[in-house]
């Protein structure tokens, strides 16, 4: 089930940002969920084990969730017309958390692989 939530919230907010070209509150709104569901699910996940690698790794993907959870405060404050941050600051965000995100799906499996054949 988790592992269902997992990629319901990666598609969420693949659909929410698709979606916000041609509505901004409905893309804001499935984006949001999504992150929210993407988030969860990534803090729920544990690593049990010792290698230091693979727990900084872990460490990255945390922040690239602050980042994402980030990108929709900042995007609500553009479509909701609140706060200071009112332009695309949240595609700064977002860019920072796919990059992060991205360099730990990479690395974390093998890090995995090259324990296991320690």
């Amino acid at each position: 089930m988790e592992n269902f939530l997992f990629r319901l919230g990666a598609v969420l907010m693949l659909c929410g940002l698709v979606a916000r070209m041609f509505d901004a509150h409905a893309g804001l709104y499935v984006y949001g969920i999504g992150v929210l569901l993407f988030c969860l699910m990534q803090v729920r996940a544990e690593y049990l084990g010792r290698d230091t690698v693979i727990v900084r790794l872990r460490r990255q993907q945390l922040l690239a969730c602050v980042f994402f959870l980030l990108s929709v405060a900042c995007m609500s404050m553009q479509v909701l017309n609140y706060g200071i941050l009112r332009r695309n600051e949240w595609v700064v965000a977002l860019a920072i958390g796919c990059v992060l995100e991205l360099y730990t799906a990479w690395r974390i499996p093998a890090e995995l692989e090259k324990s296991k054949k320690s």
